[in-house]
């Protein structure tokens, strides 16, 4: 019998992104994302911004690192490639009287000089790059020596992690395509940074706080681009089967006993010192 070569898989990364751009510029992220305000607060006090620094927040989505860092009296510029986005970013700074600089780029190709930056900021948002590698060297060749870099990552166990593996097992990535839940792992953070700078990793934990199950999987079915896309994806039966199947996971990680939702989810807080 003859032996049957099996073609590796090439994964098509421009055709990856166009994806990814498609569902993060669905629905409205700024609903969900909102509500990790905490998140870049406490993020830019473990990267311990000073007064005056320039600071570049990639991936910014609507601004809650960019916020923080102004808030902080710092010089920040906040970039994403949905420019939806970045529009309410600045319409909060200015509902809050503060200046932050938005500008539409890709995490993979930032248009900004080498070591032009004092800090390098990303919650929840740089880690869902298609190419890991490039966007993690974009982020440290625009860091200046001695700078910091500071991100927020979903892991793969916790829940943000689960509701991922979740719709993968409804609506499969692309073959090949590596999990954005990576970068919730210290041994995918030493690859990518280990040889820049020294990696400090904390272990945390942000609680999603809903009106209900129900109200949880409104808001993300509605607001939240994967979420939606996926739900988008599939016929009604498997949609309905979606909904089950996220409600279930809901049911296990809430420890409300109130009939509200609490859900605490764990994701790594990662400062970079530059070397």
């Amino acid at each position: 019998m003859q032996a049957t070569l099996t073609q590796p898989v090439v994964l098509d990364l421009a055709a990856l992104k166009t994806r990814q751009q498609a569902a993060w510029s669905s629905g409205d992220y700024a609903v969900v994302g909102t509500t990790l305000q905490i998140v870049g607060e406490t993020l830019c006090e473990a990267m311990d911004l000073r007064a005056g620094s320039t600071v570049l927040d990639v991936a910014a989505g609507n601004g809650n690192a960019s916020l923080a860092a102004a808030r902080r009296w710092c010089d920040v510029t906040a970039t994403d490639y949905v420019p939806d986005l970045l529009q309410k970013a600045h319409l909060r700074a200015v509902a809050e009287g503060m200046t932050i600089r938005t500008e539409t780029a890709d995490a993979e190709n930032l248009p900004y000089a080498d070591g032009a930056f004092d800090a390098v900021i990303s919650t929840f948002g740089v880690m869902f790059t298609p190419d890991q590698e490039k966007a993690a060297a974009e982020l440290v060749r625009v860091c200046k020596p001695g700078g910091r870099i500071g991100l927020a990552n979903w892991t793969p166990s916790g829940f943000i992690g689960q509701v991922f593996k979740v719709i993968g097992s409804h609506v499969p990535p692309p073959a090949g395509a590596p999990s954005p839940a990576l970068w919730g792992t210290p041994a995918r953070l030493e690859t990518l940074f280990g040889a820049e700078g020294e990696v400090r990793i904390a272990e945390r934990t942000f609680a999603f706080r809903y009106r209900s199950p129900a109200h949880w999987l409104d808001v993300f079915r509605t607001w939240y681009g994967p979420v939606l896309k996926a739900f988008g994806a599939l016929p009604a039966e498997g949609q309905a089967a979606l909904a089950a199947d996220l409600l279930a996971l809901v049911g296990r990680a809430n420890v409300a006993d109130d009939g509200t939702v609490v859900i605490p989810s764990d994701y790594l807080e990662v400062v970079v010192i530059r070397r």
